[in-house]
């Protein structure tokens, strides 16, 4: 009984050390859960009952970069990020810019994308509070192309250093221009 106190001490130095790093829980379960919400030509829609497009290629690829397979996961605009948050999902990847928010609520990949501004806000009937509604004006012809980027929950630096990899390999072999091409019509 005289070693409890110092064992109670110790319990917040070792709690770090309990919490799964996310690239531990994606290796253990095999697949990488992607949310996305699949009503976006040509980022993410689906094509006689089947999910296709820019961002589920690219999924595809990371997964198997990550060693991994691609669990995609249809859902609601409001359920994207919060689902992120909240360990539901692993990723989204739905066309989602870099602002300043976004960083301070999660950590993200590299940028994947620059898509041109128009393309996204001809895709997109009405604003939405995660695509990039938010981080400009579709009429303003002198927009920014806006930085596309895959957020993930704050605290797994492994997990970020292996998403980075990957679509480093992506990009330096050529992929993720071909998708570029194939489905926004346009090299990276």
């Amino acid at each position: 009984m005289r070693f409890l106190p110092g064992l109670i001490c110790l319990l917040p130095l070792l709690s770090p050390l309990a919490h799964a790093e996310l690239i531990d829980d994606i290796n253990d379960r095999g697949e990488l859960r992607i949310a996305l919400e699949g009503n976006t030509a040509p980022f993410n829609f689906k094509e006689d009952g089947k999910l296709t497009g820019f961002e589920v290629e690219l999924g595809e690829m990371l997964a198997a970069e990550l060693d991994v397979r691609a669990d995609f996961v249809v859902t609601e605009a409001g359920d994207l990020l919060t689902g992120v948050e909240s360990g539901k999902y692993d990723v989204a990847i739905n066309h989602i810019a870099m602002t300043p928010e976004l960083a301070e609520r999660f950590d993200t990949s590299a940028v994947y994308s620059n898509p041109d501004a128009q393309l996204l806000a001809s895709k997109e009937p009405e604003p939405r509070p995660l695509v990039l509604a938010q981080s400009f004006q579709p009429e303003a012809k002198s927009s920014p192309a806006p930085n596309l980027v895959i957020p993930f929950q704050k605290g797994n630096p492994a997990f970020k250093a292996s998403l980075d990899n990957a679509l480093t390999r992506i990009k330096e072999d050529g992929r993720l221009e071909q998708l570029s091409q194939k489905w926004l019509g346009r090299q990276e």
